[in-house]
């Protein structure tokens, strides 16, 4: 049915929850403010960063800015790598492969980072394009990556194109660019998340990922 699929990064292809974490109570620690609270930190992963620091910690856009370049003074060397790809990854893009698919990402993550996370893990060869935020934050909605990716295929495609992702931002993003969404249940949204937000579809596993593309 569907002949290019778009990927999310974290929550999708790789369980970066760590790295991200760690980086988050990072810059908390700069900042001055104590977060005990790990598994509070979660919803960090997948979501544009100056959006979480807004929403859970109570920040203006201007502060939460200013805790981007705090975030990076812990991701840039070690967070990045703090990661891991989701078990069945491999084969799934390559069935997908061979089956015709034109895979794509499109994550919130800078670019710049998700296409060294990518090539450290070996993934970049089932990728014909890698498209993220720009490192200035001025590009990191989700709809605004997605729409670069359906620009730069060409809207002609538009009806064959299908986005993969585990939290809200993924489906709203892709129902702004008039894409349906698959939301995956083994990253960090839950099943209630995505259905609210609209999902076309909800996968369970990573091993079902085939049969719901």
């Amino acid at each position: 049915m569907y002949k290019y699929i778009l990927f999310d990064l974290d929550g999708t292809l790789t369980d970066s929850a760590e790295g991200i974490v760690n980086s988050v109570l990072y810059a908390l620690k700069k900042k001055g403010i104590k977060e005990s609270d790990r598994a509070k930190l979660h919803a960090f992963v997948g979501p544009p960063l100056m959006d979480s620091f807004m929403k859970y910690y109570g920040m203006t856009e201007e502060e939460a800015r200013g805790m981007v370049p705090l975030y990076r003074e812990y991701f840039e060397p070690k967070g990045w790598a703090e990661n891991c790809v989701y078990e069945g990854i491999p084969e799934v893009l390559e069935e997908l492969r061979a089956r015709g698919k034109h895979l794509l990402v499109a994550t919130s993550k800078p670019e710049l980072y998700a296409k060294k996370i990518l090539e450290h893990f070996g993934l970049t060869q089932y990728f014909e394009r890698i498209r993220g935020a720009s490192m200035d934050e001025k590009l990191s909605r989700k709809e605004q990556v997605i729409a670069c990716v359906i620009e730069e295929v060409g809207a002609e495609h538009a009806k064959e194109m299908v986005m993969v992702g585990d939290r809200e931002h993924d489906v709203n993003g892709a129902r702004l660019n008039g894409l349906p969404c698959v939301g995956v249940l083994y990253g960090y949204g839950s099943r209630e998340e995505l259905e609210t937000a609209g999902a076309a579809d909800i996968c369970p596993t990573v091993k079902e990922l085939p049969e719901h593309l």
